[in-house]
């Protein structure tokens, strides 16, 4: 009996603990729930924020709560913000915003949704990248490995291998076909082993391209390089000389002679048959030949021709063919000068755009007979003009046969 009372009297004190703390529980929602419960809508589901240009695109889905009416998003610690108006389905609705005017860096979001009285939703936080002025000055057009004209008549371009996680996109490239007719051909990126092969080139024109980019894979916004000129190395020696080997004569004696239009040689060069022949021989069917035979040296002796036509501003390369044997001091250079009156003697070499030397030593072999070395220079031209290209120097020596030298051809290339 006495136990049946205690337990009575423990329930009591529980029944009485219990009503005490929701009465406390009450009084605390009167305070502060003096509207009754707290309501939040429905927040935005599956949110993502996808980068661009001073801007970004904020998409969302609307899975549940039919009674919300409007979103908003806060950015700039809620300094700034868009209301957007929201009409429901009976589904999922989806939220698609872009936010512009966005300063470079990263960019927290906030995004809230409110019902029709009132009530407003959890918020939802999630950052972004925005690029801007800064990304697109670390851009560079993709690199050109090599470009040059092929026997087919197209151009093929090598690009530089770049990384796979550059976000190179692709490089458009402007160029003119052998008829003038203008092309734009836009060149998907792979990161390594790309060439492409523009076809009918147009020889002695460049290419013009630009590299896209996007920063990231889900990037809203294309970014691009200012389009620079790439030279297309091509030989133009056909389109601006002629004779260029093997040679044609104008005047010939059996074996000496001299050089046919367009090439003018000078006196000094005229060391056969008493300074009527010189500058030429029949060798190898046709060579720029001077040979010093019974001590009949050749100073300052020039020939050269000057291009048909002005060529376009650019970077040229001069590259010629020779062999020869030397058995005293004297030099020879190739030589490209601008205008089109002629090369310069020796003693104002310097005046000249560009020169090789040929050979330069006292009984030195620059190479053995029937040998052939094949020498460069280069000269550039900032505006049109004429130029002539030739050679120049000094050969001296007597005996069987003395000093001498053979061009077989003489080439030039736009690069």
């Amino acid at each position: 009996m006495k136990q049946h009372k205690n337990i009575s009297y423990y329930l009591l004190v529980l029944t009485t603990f219990v009503i005490g703390a929701c009465t406390k529980m009450d009084d605390y929602k009167k305070k502060y729930e003096p509207n009754g419960a707290i309501i939040y809508p429905g927040k935005l589901d599956s949110v993502q924020v996808f980068s661009g240009k001073n801007r970004v695109l904020l998409t969302g889905l609307f899975t549940s709560d039919p009674k919300i009416v409007k979103y908003r998003v806060y950015w700039n610690s809620k300094q700034d913000s868009i209301e957007t108006p929201v009409t429901r389905t009976s589904g999922v609705d989806t939220a698609r915003l872009y936010i512009p005017n966005l300063p470079e860096g990263i960019m927290t979001f906030e995004i809230r949704t409110y019902d029709n009285a009132g009530h407003v939703s959890i918020p939802v936080t999630l950052a972004g990248n925005v690029y801007g002025s800064l990304y697109q000055s670390s851009l560079i057009n993709r690199g050109i490995a090599k470009a040059e004209l092929q026997t087919d008549g197209s151009a093929l371009i090598n690009w530089a291998d770049v990384n796979a996680d550059d976000g190179l996109l692709s490089m458009e490239i402007k160029y003119a076909d052998a008829a003038n007719k203008q092309h734009d051909t836009l060149i998907t990126s792979v990161p390594s082993g790309l060439s492409t092969s523009l076809p009918k080139f147009k020889a002695g024109s460049v290419i013009s391209y630009r590299t896209a980019f996007k920063p990231n894979k889900t990037a809203i916004d294309t970014f691009y390089v200012d389009y620079q000129d790439h030279s297309v190395k091509a030989e133009v020696t056909n389109i601006y000389l002629s004779n260029t080997g093997p040679f044609q004569r104008a005047t010939y004696d059996g074996r000496w002679g001299t050089l046919a239009a367009p090439w003018i040689t000078n006196a000094a060069a005229k060391n056969k048959d008493g300074g009527t022949n010189g500058g030429y021989s029949s060798d190898a069917g046709g060579v720029i030949n001077w040979e010093t035979w019974g001590n009949t040296p050749v100073v300052n002796g020039i020939v050269y021709q000057a291009t048909n036509a002005a060529l376009p501003a650019g970077n040229y390369i001069v590259s010629f063919s020779y062999y020869s044997e030397v058995q005293s001091n004297s030099s020879v250079y190739c030589v490209a000068a601008a205008g089109g009156n002629g090369i310069p003697v020796l003693a104002n070499l310097s005046t000249a755009l560009g020169s090789a030397k040929m050979f330069n030593g006292a009984n030195v072999g620059a190479t053995s007979p029937n040998v052939t070395e094949t020498k460069t220079f280069t000269f550039t031209l900032t505006t049109p003009q004429v130029v002539s290209i030739g050679f120049l120097g000094n050969v001296v020596g007597s005996g069987n046969p003395g000093s001498y030298f053979q061009v077989s051809n003489i080439k030039l290339f736009k690069n």
